[in-house]
């Protein structure tokens, strides 16, 4: 009877959503012939009712489907459809996108302060983990500070930022790079009170003092120590779930945002987000070939047996854009693959707090795109700054949703950078947060490997067998 029960399920579903997704895709059909036919004859009123057919299909499909991620597409092409027809009425809609990011900022002090706790604190018995504990973090900053660089390297080659118009309405003259001191630089660095810090958006401060705060707690007896060790714990999780919260207005604030770009700057913008998008793109697909893949070689992975453990885990983490989404399975599989759980339970979370690959390469490259865009310089010095403070902040990204986003703003403020282009990037950042999140999933699991492999507790291929056999 049990066998039957999963057979029909699968045959009434599909009949039941086929009316539904048949009607949708017969809407978005001839809203798009309607559209082709106005573009073809020069009927602007015939090509406007077909665009919004179109969109009415995709809606359709968007309540149907019930996912975050299809809604903010679907937000993506309604906001730059009516920053195209209505320019005016788009203008205005920029209040709801600066709703969305203010909520955003909310996050980035609790969410940095309770991350990095745990992550430096939540480990107290490195001495005891030893020799694997200093390796991992040397494999962490070494290879997240290579993606650093190729993202760096691939928005100077791509320039995707320049020739984008600042809008007036946000471009204040005196938005420029501020020059300062190596002294200055250094010293602000370093937090003279951390509310200040908090309240006015240094998020290098708040790292720097969470990193001390975590070193101390670290230091302390157990009895002492696991009380504020489990507020920083909960404080993480709430603000995981506080993210998740905001993060259902992110279409509204996404559509809103797209809405306005286009409607102020006209849809040339779209050209510059697509440059960025095939920017990031490739440079993953770099930083895979030229860094990942001969780490994988030089310690001897099972790569068949690795691709195949990792492909479910990272299947969701594209599909879900979230890295802790994969955590779980990606455990599991790298237990089933011969690594010892001890090493999985201290590699993979910390990865997760230290060596998010994707996302740390995708701050690189949008950091330098928002300079770009709004027609900043910045020397190599700056921007080898810039990679160092995202080698500190970088570390405290969560593994949620566009969690980069928060990090990205407080960059930009710790720069002296504007931030209507970040609102501009928000628009197809669904799209690049699925790309670096599977990088991140597949940086950490293949973390967790090599450093089983270096203190020798990974199984070596079999590279005896052919002796034996020929014997």
């Amino acid at each position: 009877m049990r066998e039957d029960e999963p057979a029909a399920a699968p045959v009434t579903r599909p009949a039941r959503l086929g009316g539904g997704a048949l009607a949708g895709r017969l809407v978005l059909g001839a809203g798009l012939l309607l559209a082709a036919a106005g573009a073809l004859t020069g009927a602007g009123t015939i090509g406007f009712a077909g665009r919004w057919i179109a969109i009415a299909g995709l809606c359709v499909h968007a309540v149907r489907r019930r996912s975050l991620t299809t809604w903010i597409l679907v937000s993506m092409i309604v906001g730059a459809e009516i920053g195209h027809d209505w320019p005016e009425v788009a203008v205005s809609l920029r209040v709801l996108s600066q709703i969305f990011l203010r909520m955003i900022k909310t996050i980035i002090a609790p969410l940095l302060f309770g991350t990095l706790v745990v992550g430096i604190a939540g480990h107290a018995d490195l001495k005891q983990v030893g020799r694997m504990g200093v390796k991992a973090l040397v494999y962490f900053e070494v290879i997240t500070t290579l993606a650093l660089f190729i993202g760096l390297l691939a928005i100077n080659l791509t320039q995707a930022g320049v020739g984008v118009e600042p809008p007036a309405a946000l471009a204040p003259p005196d938005v420029q790079g501020q020059k300062q001191t190596f002294a200055e630089v250094l010293l602000h660095v370093f937090p003279e009170n951390v509310a200040k810090s908090v309240v006015e958006g240094h998020v290098l401060q708040v790292v720097v003092f969470s990193v001390l705060f975590g070193i101390s707690l670290a230091r302390l007896g157990d009895d002492k120590r696991r009380p504020m060790l489990a507020f920083a714990q909960s404080l993480s999780e709430t603000m995981f779930k506080f993210t998740n919260i905001v993060m259902y207005f992110a279409p509204v604030g996404v559509g809103a945002a797209i809405a306005y770009t286009v409607g102020h700057m006209g849809l040339g913008i779209l050209a510059n987000l697509f440059k960025l998008l095939a920017t990031l793109y490739l440079a993953l697909a770099a930083f895979l070939l030229l860094v990942l893949l001969p780490v994988a070689v030089l310690a001897r992975v099972p790569w068949k047996r690795f691709l195949a453990a990792i492909a479910e885990p990272v299947s969701i983490a594209f599909a879900t854009t979230s890295s802790e989404a994969a955590l779980p399975l990606a455990m599991e599989r790298m237990e089933e693959l011969g690594v010892p759980r001890s090493t999985v339970a201290f590699v993979m979370p910390t990865g997760y707090s230290f060596n998010l690959d994707g996302s740390a390469l995708y701050l690189a490259l949008a950091s330098i795109f928002v300079a770009q865009a709004a027609g900043i310089h910045l020397g190599l010095g700056r921007q080898l700054l810039v990679v160092f403070t995202l080698m500190l902040t970088s570390k405290g990204v969560a593994g949620v949703p566009r969690a980069t986003l928060v990090i990205l703003l407080g960059t930009a403020a710790s720069f002296g950078l504007p931030e209507w282009p970040i609102l501009a990037i928000l628009g197809i950042d669904e799209l690049m947060d699925m790309a670096r999140t599977s990088v991140n999933v597949i940086g950490n699991c293949l973390a967790t490997v090599v450093v089983a492999r270096w203190e020798g507790q990974f199984p070596a291929p079999p590279t005896k067998e052919p002796a034996s056999v020929a014997a």
